[in-house]
């Protein structure tokens, strides 16, 4: 990740929060700490940032804070021919016809465009998604109600009476932020609260994540790995996470950037 990225990062993050610590910010930036260290001081020096002991925090917090992660924005920009090889895999599961949820996030995000041949029933959260399939498709497009977050480009909404509660999908696509055995994890507690309502309005869960995401880790576990029914990733896989997958009876599906598939069931 270059100087300009992490620098956006650590602003975005110090906007959010009232202190962050370099050991968050190593997380975020996938950075040294020596590095975030320089960086904080460089933006210390620049007065774009108060250097703080342990890490930074905002020269002028933002009033409203926002949601845990890297920005859409720069995961964006992230292993993207994994992630593209990944959406067009998903995309062939689903038939014309078909309700689907496609929940936000920049590998879910690439299914816009292998979509743009079919037309499904799409409810989704995000922003970018519906814009896509609204301009370039003939998909129908039903957005989620609720607090717009601009970081992550996704709309997520604290009531239980929402408008999620009224669509019911044949599949669920999603990203997360880290698979390991305990589950599939994700950084904020509103993210597990609005994919947790998704969860229980689709017949089957099919998880995207490009092989990085099973070095990853989080304190926040949106649901264990048994409830995942298909999980799709790239050839980066290592043995031991693919065990781990087909060991929690979920079907694998590997794709190859190459364009042909591999696929292993358990």
């Amino acid at each position: 990740m270059h100087e300009k990225e992490r620098h956006g990062i650590i602003l975005s993050a110090v906007q959010d929060r009232p202190v962050v610590t370099v050991a968050d910010l190593c997380g975020l930036t996938g950075a040294s700490e020596a590095t975030v260290r320089r960086d904080i001081a460089a933006l210390h020096v620049a007065k774009k940032l108060r250097r703080v002991r342990g890490g930074a925090e905002a020269l002028a917090p933002n009033q409203f804070p926002g949601l845990a992660g890297r920005p859409f924005s720069v995961n964006q920009t992230l292993h993207a021919r994994q992630k593209q090889a990944i959406a067009r895999a998903a995309v062939e599961l689903c038939d014309e016809g078909d309700a689907i949820i496609i929940n936000g996030g920049t590998t879910t995000f690439q299914m816009v465009h292998p979509l743009a041949t079919r037309r499904c029933q799409v409810f989704t959260n995000s922003f970018p998604i519906a814009e896509h399939l609204l301009k370039h498709s003939k998909n129908s497009v039903l957005i989620s109600g609720g607090v717009i977050y601009r970081e992550q480009n996704i709309v997520l909404s604290p009531f239980e009476n929402d408008v999620t509660r009224n669509f019911c999908a044949r599949r669920l696509f999603m990203g997360a932020q880290g698979v390991g055995p305990l589950g599939v994890m994700e950084a904020d507690p509103l993210i597990i609260q609005a994919e947790q309502k998704l969860i229980g309005q689709a017949d089957e869960l099919v998880l995207l994540v490009d092989s990085s995401k099973f070095e990853s880790r989080s304190s926040l576990v949106l649901c264990p790995l048994e409830e995942i029914d298909v999980l799709i990733t790239d050839e980066g896989i290592s043995d031991r996470a693919a065990a781990m997958v087909e060991g929690a009876d979920i079907k694998l599906i590997v794709a190859p950037s190459s364009g042909t598939r591999e696929e292993a069931a358990s």
